[in-house]
């Protein structure tokens, strides 16, 4: 390797869409990662890009949805994740969801295929004091690196905690109760109209399961930690102690559903799973993240009308996840204002969610590449999803409250002349988008 080599730091959704940019870019790479050498206490392999909490990438709307907007800019930049995404695609109604383990050896696959990338299996420990470093390590950064971070910014690790669904075998589940239907019908093929799997609860269902929900034995916190949620991934539990309610206004919300059992009965609350994998041997019960212990888990699961004899490929989990302060520590280049050779890319850069995470490698590959090669980009816009979102993470954010964020319309600037409010959402949305792709389109011609 040359001075031209670029490292980066851990295998996941944000390294392996920075190192795929970079090589494409005619950088050099050596991608380091510690798994399955040294493994976390959610991942089950050492392929790069797997997937933990969940297999959707959420809305491929990118007309009136800013995740789908984000899915958008990455498939014009050719990125990995999106193309491989799209490869291993399962019906899910209007989102993008995966079988995630054939998504993560594809991903793996095309990394290590690529003749300039090479890949380190080994812990880095350190901030490197010489050389052009990403560093994306995700929520799962090693205890030891996590210090060595702290020490540097002069901060304590922000930390909140992210909890994991369950995910069921099919052939367990009662289809004599069970009916498939994606939420009013979305999709534009059958199978997609019925991504779904929908477990109808009457009145008394469902105040028994809030009962036991709420009676169940939690994971108990160390002394010294403190339970700050991200909103976008709260733990079951801990909604249903907000009220009684919550649940059947989250992911338990009956509306867009019809019992094919029973049409003329309208559900109370519905419990929906979608499908983990190609075969649809799995489903993932979804917005079912906890905290419960596992013998609790299995208890609560199977008053869940139709998983009464419900078998479980995985139960949920918690574990804690680290982030950076980044509107203070982090330039509008992604680099460490203390060490400007470093970058960070990802989650722990305090953006949430798969698809953020990758499009913050996604700039992070192509801002080191550039730099490495003495080819200074332009200016990304702060009207694109990826410059409305490297924008509040670096600066427009505020520091004292800085939270994981995930990318969404208000993080967007006005557009002159269009109605607030919900009446005008769906043109004001339009407008943000066609907005968006035209200024991406131009700023990735910079590339050319």
């Amino acid at each position: 390797m040359t001075e031209k080599t670029l490292h980066i730091v851990g295998g996941g959704m944000a390294g392996s869409e920075a190192a795929w940019q970079a090589a494409h870019m005619g950088v050099d790479v050596v991608l380091h990662e510690m798994r399955p050498n040294v493994g976390t206490f959610a991942h089950q392999s050492g392929d790069f890009a797997e997937m933990v909490c969940s297999n959707s990438f959420r809305s491929d709307d990118d007309e009136q949805n800013a995740v789908g907007l984000l899915h958008w800019e990455m498939r014009k930049a050719d990125g990995v994740i999106m193309a491989t995404a799209d490869e291993n695609r399962l019906p899910a109604g209007g989102a993008l969801a995966v079988d995630r383990e054939a998504f993560a050896q594809a991903v793996t696959a095309k990394l290590r295929a690529l003749p300039n990338v090479r890949v380190d299996y080994g812990e880095i420990t350190d901030l490197p004091d010489d050389g052009s470093w990403i560093f994306a390590t995700g929520p799962l950064t090693s205890p030891a690196l996590g210090e060595a971070i702290a020490r540097e910014t002069g901060t304590d690790r922000l930390a909140f905690f992210d909890a994991i669904a369950p995910i069921v075998y099919a052939d367990s589940i009662d289809m004599d109760v069970v009916w498939a239907q994606s939420r009013y019908d979305k999709g534009d093929t059958e199978e997609e109209q019925k991504a779904y799997l929908n477990c109808p609860m009457t009145k008394p269902q469902y105040e028994a399961f809030i009962d036991a929900l709420l009676a169940a034995d939690k994971t108990e916190f160390h002394d010294g930690e403190t339970a700050t949620y991200f909103d976008g991934c709260l733990p079951i539990e801990v909604m249903a102690e907000r009220g009684r309610e919550t649940l059947r206004f989250g992911p338990m919300k009956p509306i867009g559903l019809t019992n094919a059992h029973k049409p003329e009965d309208k559900p109370y609350a519905v419990v929906q799973l979608r499908r983990d994998n190609a075969l649809g041997t799995l489903y993932n019960i979804v917005g079912f993240q906890t905290k419960m212990k596992y013998g609790a888990q299995t208890d609560v699961f199977k008053t869940i009308p139709g998983l009464e004899n419900a078998s479980f490929a995985r139960l949920g989990g918690i574990h804690r996840n680290t982030f950076m302060n980044s509107p203070t520590l982090l330039d509008d280049q992604m680099r460490l204002k203390s060490r400007p050779n470093l970058r960070f890319a990802g989650q722990v850069t305090g953006v949430e969610g798969y698809v953020e995470s990758a499009a913050m490698g996604l700039l992070a590959g192509r801002m080191a590449a550039a730099e490495i090669l003495g080819r200074p980009l332009p200016k990304l816009p702060q009207d694109t999803a990826m410059g409305a979102l490297i924008h509040h993470i670096t600066g427009g954010a505020e520091a004292k409250t800085f939270q994981p964020m995930n990318v969404n319309f208000g993080l967007f600037r006005p557009v002159d002349g269009l109605k607030g409010g919900r009446r005008g959402r769906k043109d004001r949305y339009k407008a943000y988008t066609d907005r968006a792709k035209a200024a991406w389109t131009d700023w990735l011609s910079a590339f050319d």
